[in-house]
């Protein structure tokens, strides 16, 4: 008898006589992958790789959180030079994450170490190559945080800063049926079109002396390495597909004495119960309403209206049907 006769016919002696319990065994004794744990109330960091990359993202979940109870989601998209940490404290949302009850998500765009950029579209010449596929990159962050926290998918929105508001509208365009509404800050469209599946609420706010994007996308105004929309564009871009009233209706919701005049106009009457809302701060910069500036050449921010109110007052008007 050579050794693989002699090997199956000790392996066969040996299961009759354990009887097939000794497979089943063998089974059960094969390492189990743990579920991940879930998240609680606080700061945390989570890790996962898209299309062979190595993608990071926080997540801030309000003291209130109840593990049991579908919790809203804010996805807070970072400018171009910056990262999920330093969005944090940009944006001020943790605060109104706490006070609200909603999950804030920062994910982090690609570059290198803090100076960081999302594939919003728009990029021109070598500025266009080796870009991530970002839309893919937030289906899988849903999908992530899914497993590791109690998220209501009905209420996901997505808010961001510059490039970050330019990649607001990109999801809005390529991930809207996953999200609800969007409102970009100081960023306009990138894209070259934008075919929503479903009707998406935008609530747009911009300075009309914002020096970097500016309000309107005149000939050598905008980025020679980038293609964007203006202001107006991008809001009557979004007026047709929702398929909102043409005429808008103007509101100033700034108080008399306020050091900015800040204008509020709403396309009404759309698709599924959108709209489109703007919000002007006048002589504003590039910046986040009710956050102080954080360098004085990005320009004046509102200190009495505040972008993280508005757009969280707006988000809780619209869900997905």
């Amino acid at each position: 008898m050579n050794v693989t006769n002699f090997c199956v016919a000790v392996f066969t002696a040996a299961l009759l006589v354990a009887g097939p319990t000794a497979l089943v065994s063998v089974a059960q004794d094969s390492p189990k992958k743990e579920p991940p744990a879930a998240l609680s109330a606080g700061d945390h960091t989570r890790t996962l790789t898209v299309d062979g990359r190595k993608r990071t993202y926080l997540v801030h979940v309000p003291k209130k959180y109840d593990p049991k109870t579908p919790t809203p989601v804010v996805l807070a998209l970072h400018g171009a030079a910056m990262d999920g940490s330093m969005m944090v404290w940009f944006s001020g949302l943790n605060k109104k994450s706490d006070e609200a009850g909603f999950i804030v998500v920062y994910p982090s765009g690609t570059g290198v170490g803090p100076f960081r950029t999302w594939n919003a579209g728009g990029f021109q010449g070598k500025m266009a190559e080796g870009k991530a596929d970002d839309v893919a990159f937030i289906g899988k962050l849903l999908d992530d945080l899914g497993t590791v926290a109690k998220v209501d998918e009905k209420r996901v929105y997505a808010c961001g800063m510059s490039n970050g508001g330019m990649m607001c509208y990109r999801l809005a365009a390529e991930l809207s049926d996953r999200i609800a509404a969007v409102a970009p800050v100081a960023g306009t469209i990138a894209i070259e079109e934008s075919k929503p599946k479903r009707p998406v609420p935008v609530m747009h706010f911009h300075g009309s002396k914002d020096n970097i994007v500016p309000f309107e996308m005149t000939k050598g105004k905008s980025p020679s390495f980038m293609k964007l929309k203006g202001v107006e564009d991008s809001i009557q871009t979004w007026v047709k597909l929702n398929g909102c009233e043409e005429k808008g209706k103007a509101e100033t919701i700034s108080k008399d004495g306020d050091e900015m005049t800040v204008i509020r106009t709403t396309y009404g009457g759309g698709k599924d119960g959108s709209e489109v809302v703007l919000v002007v701060i006048e002589e504003g910069g590039h910046t986040w309403p009710g956050q102080p500036p954080p360098v004085g050449f990005i320009g004046k921010s509102a200190k009495t209206v505040s972008a993280n109110d508005l757009m969280w007052e707006f988000f809780q008007k619209h869900k997905l049907k």
